[in-house]
C-alpha cells in the first residue's frame, strides 16, 4: 500500500481529459485512504481514484471545483457525513465494484444536491430489495443510476411506495440495519477456503521462512487477496474463473430531452487500451456538433467503461 502523500499528489499525472475537465490520476496506487488532498490546490474537475484499497470514502477538504470523482475497484464499505460541505458541486461518483452493503449506508449521499450520475453496481446494495426505489426516493436529483435513466414513473412509485405506511417500516428497517453495521465486517473480501495439506504446509513454510517485517506483511497482503505462496493469485470467489478472457461489454444509454446516445462498447483483454481511446476520440469528434453538456456526460460513461 502506497500512502496519498503531497509528494505523491503533485506528482501524479495531471491533464486535461476528453471532456476539456482538468484530472488528476491517482489510479492503481494501492492508497489505503483519502487524505492531504488539499494540496490539490482545488484546481481539478475529477479525480480518478480507481483500483486501490480505499474503505471509507471521506477525508476530502473543502474542493468548490471538483465534479466528478472515479471510485470503481475499491474496498469501499462506508460513506462519510456531510460531504456536501467539501464537495458541494459534486456531480457524478462512479463507485462500481467496491464493498457497499445496506441500502442505509447511502444516505449521506442524499445531501449531494448536484449529483446527477451515481453508479453503485457490484456492489452488494445493488442486490437489496427496493434498491432503485430507494436510491430515486432519497436523491430526488439524481438523473442517472447505474447506467439507467430515473424516469419519472419510476420515481413517482418510490415515492408513493416509501410515503406509505409499509414504505416507513421499511425505512426503519433499512436503518436499524444500517446502524448495526460494523466496518469491514461484512466485506466479501477474497478468502482461500478448502485448502488441502500442501497448500496449509506452504504457507506455514513460507511464515517460517520470513526473515524480515517487510517479508511478513508481504505474506499477509498475498494471503489476505487469496494467494497461496508459489502459487498463482487465485480468483476471488465473488467473480467467475476466467472473467478476464471474456468480452466485456458496456452499454451506455443516455437521454436527455430529445438527444439519445447509445454506444455500445466491447472490450477483449487482448486489446489495447489506446485503441479503444483512439476510438473513443472517434466517436466525440461525430457527437462534437451537439452541446457541450452532452458530450460531457457521454465521455463519462465512456470513462466508466474504461475503467472496468
Amino acid at each position: 500500500m502506497v500512502k496519498l502523500t503531497i509528494e505523491l499528489i503533485q506528482s501524479s499525472l495531471q491533464y486535461m481529459n476528453p471532456c476539456r475537465d482538468r484530472e488528476l490520476d491517482l489510479r492503481g496506487y494501492k492508497i489505503p485512504q483519502i487524505e492531504n488532498m488539499g494540496a490539490t490546490l482545488d484546481q481539478f474537475d475529477t479525480i480518478d481514484f480507481s483500483d486501490n484499497d480505499i474503505r471509507k470514502l471521506d477525508g476530502f477538504p473543502l474542493l468548490k471545483r471538483l465534479k466528478c470523482l472515479f471510485l470503481n475497484n475499491n474496498r469501499i464499505v462506508r460513506i462519510g457525513e456531510n460531504l456536501e460541505q467539501y464537495l458541494p458541486n459534486l456531480e457524478s461518483l462512479i463507485l462500481t465494484n467496491n464493498n457497499i452493503s445496506e441500502l442505509g449506508d447511502l444516505d449521506p449521499l442524499a445531501s449531494l444536491t448536484k449529483l446527477r450520475t451515481l453508479s453503485l453496481m457490484h456492489n452488494p446494495v445493488a442486490n437489496k430489495q427496493h434498491y432503485r426505489a430507494y436510491v430515486a426516493f432519497k436523491l430526488p436529483e439524481l438523473r442517472l443510476l447505474d447506467f439507467r435513466k430515473i424516469k419519472q414513473k419510476e420515481r413517482d412509485e418510490a415515492n408513493t411506495l416509501f410515503k406509505s405506511k409499509k414504505g416507513k417500516e421499511i425505512q426503519k428497517e433499512i436503518t436499524r440495519k444500517a446502524k448495526t453495521f460494523v466496518p469491514g465486517g461484512n466485506m466479501p473480501d477474497p478468502k482461500v477456503t478448502n485448502l488441502t495439506p500442501q497448500e496449509i504446509h506452504k504457507i506455514r513454510e513460507a511464515i517460517k521462512n520470513a526473515s524480515s517485517l517487510q517479508e511478513v506483511e508481504r505474506l499477509t497482503r498475498m494471503l489476505q487477496a487469496g494467494q497461496i505462496p508459489g502459487q498463482k493469485p487465485l480468483q476471488p470467489q465473488t467473480q467467475q474463473n476466467g472473467q478476464r478472457k471474456h468480452i466485456y461489454l458496456f452499454i451506455a444509454n443516455l437521454m436527455f430531452g430529445k438527444y439519445e446516445y447509445v454506444c455500445c462498447c466491447l472490450r477483449f483483454n487482448k486489446c489495447h487500451t489506446s485503441q479503444i481511446f483512439n476510438w473513443s476520440i472517434g466517436i466525440y469528434t461525430f457527437f462534437n456538433d451537439s452541446n457541450a453538456h452532452h458530450n460531457r456526460s457521454f465521455l463519462h460513461w465512456y470513462e466508466m467503461f474504461n475503467s472496468i
